[in-house]
């Protein structure tokens, strides 16, 4: 194994771009990204993160994400305390290749998947070759 196999990666704060009506930190969720011939595939991880309190918003180009995890009541005597609670803020500029209509999103322990279709223009296409 290498230093590279397992690495712990701390929860990135995000900067607070207005005001916030919560007293909470606002956590910038990890995601990946992948892109097939049809679509790109965001996969963000949003722990504590219950359906209801998911937003995505797709405003022009601006794809905006956002995810509260509801204050839970800590019961007893905290003796060692590595989650943070806080919300989820995340935002992306969309490409105009992706076909904004038909994005679809699912939320599964956590994790939020959206599929981004992409344009039929943006698709690949094989050109057949006529003889003359």
């Amino acid at each position: 194994m290498t230093d590279t196999d397992l690495q712990i990666e701390e929860k990135k704060e995000a900067q607070a771009t207005g005001e916030s009506t919560r007293n909470v930190p606002v956590f910038i969720p990890a995601v990946d990204i992948y892109e097939s011939e049809n679509a790109l595939t965001l996969v963000a991880d949003m722990p504590g993160v219950p359906l209801d309190s998911v937003d995505i918003d797709l405003d022009s180009d601006q794809l905006t994400i956002r995810g509260k995890v509801p204050q839970q009541e800590e019961k007893g005597k905290v003796i060692l305390k590595e989650y943070t609670f806080g919300d989820y803020y995340r935002q992306f500029t969309l490409s105009s290749d992706i076909d904004r209509e038909k994005i679809q999103a699912s939320m599964k322990d956590g994790v939020l998947k959206l599929v981004m279709p992409k344009a039929e223009a943006a698709k690949p296409r094989k050109i057949t070759v006529k003889s003359s």
